[in-house]
């Protein structure tokens, strides 16, 4: 019996599933608010503590604590699989570190909506598409519509749809304020340069959930070595090591910009609150982590469906950052056709979770009936 079939599989509570992934999209969502009580230190100085926090001291922790055998697992794997998540680990970190850039530009409403669309559909899409296992959401090996698969390739859809509202509710916006209500809310707002950087950090951060899921084999690992990992909690090992590959090339940027700002002092600065510099960028770090912690102790809830919780999770950061920029004045002012869009996009984005849930009932009912 090979390594793959010893795999312990649970039993698919799908819309737990579904609700672990939404309260990582909540994390996705507010991460950067405690970034906002950071002071007089630039951007590189607290990203850099927000970096070792997030990929390195949390996940770490959390890995040590829930994965008793991380280390073994880790020094068993093959190497190939290990250089693979460290690799597009550090793709994710080459678009995460424009997307403060992206946020700084849009805000906090719009440039999710944008990056987290385009990261929720390269994500979700491409890694079964290079497994050579997309067909495989349509037909079965029988050749019969698969309709667990047709589902939730239709609340990727759906999701996208919103997505698409929501972008729709900002251009709308960003025609209808003057420039000065906009520097109200968002004070460096530039809607050309900021649907760039968008872009290609949405694109480039889709790397992320490619590395969550090219490890099958060391999370195989982690459930069957002793003392075996429980299968929630097995897909830690493949998350510190794509962590690791993110971490490096925050940590080489975030080093060159200090020494090329000349801002090293910013970490022994006595007029500065350092202490409390260090605890809120480690905050957003550690905030940021729990939502791909979310992601992977959620899969295994979603049984065969598993590959959608990328789109739930982006998709639930989207609503809840919109909602979070309505709260902050990001839409102040702006015309009921604006605002319908926006509610639509929100209508949307919410369908896209109840439609996740159900493709893994579909899945679960499936599994049952065979």
């Amino acid at each position: 019996m090979s390594l793959l079939a010893e795999t312990v599989v649970p039993q698919a509570t799908p819309m737990l599933g579904v609700l672990i992934f939404m309260l990582g999209g909540l994390a996705g969502a507010v991460f950067y608010l405690p970034f906002k009580r950071v002071k007089n230190w630039a951007w590189e100085s607290y990203w850099l503590v927000y970096a070792v926090f997030g990929l390195i001291i949390v996940p770490w922790a959390l890995a040590l604590t829930m994965s008793p055998n991380v280390l073994s697992v880790l020094k068993a794997a093959p190497a190939s699989e290990l250089g693979k998540c460290f690799l597009c680990g550090m793709m994710w970190g080459v678009g995460g570190l424009t997307w403060g850039l992206m946020i700084r530009y849009l805000g906090v409403g719009l440039g999710l909506a944008i990056g987290c669309g385009l990261c929720s559909a390269a994500g979700t899409l491409v890694p079964p598409v290079l497994k050579g296992e997309f067909m495989q959401l349509i037909r079965d090996n029988a050749g019969h519509l698969n309709y667990p698969g047709l589902t939730s390739l239709a609340a990727v859809a759906v999701s996208l749809v919103g997505i698409c509202f929501v972008g729709g509710a900002g251009m709308s916006k960003e025609k209808e304020l003057p420039s000065e209500e906009k520097k109200k809310a968002v004070a460096e707002y530039n809607f050309k340069l900021g649907l760039l950087v968008a872009i290609f950090s949405g694109l480039m951060s889709a790397g992320m959930n490619f590395g969550l899921q090219g490890g099958p084999k060391i999370t195989a690992l982690a459930q069957t070595m002793t003392p075996p990992t429980s299968a929630a909690w097995a897909g830690m090992p493949v998350l510190v090591v794509v962590l690791l590959g993110g971490f490096v090339v925050n940590f080489f940027w975030c080093l060159f910009l200090n020494l090329k700002n000349k801002t090293t002092g910013d970490y022994v600065r006595s007029n500065t609150p350092l202490v409390s510099n260090v605890i809120f960028a480690g905050l957003a770090g550690a905030i940021w982590c729990s939502q791909f912690v979310c992601l992977k102790t959620g899969e295994p809830a979603m049984g065969k469906q598993a590959y959608i919780g990328f789109a739930v999770l982006m998709a639930s950061a989207i609503l809840f950052s919109t909602v979070l920029g309505i709260l902050l004045g990001e839409w102040r002012k702006t015309s009921g056709r604006t605002r319908l869009l926006l509610a639509v996009g929100l209508v949307f984005l919410v369908a896209s979770a109840v439609v996740s849930g159900y493709s893994g009932h579909l899945a679960k009912v499936a599994t049952v009936a065979t």
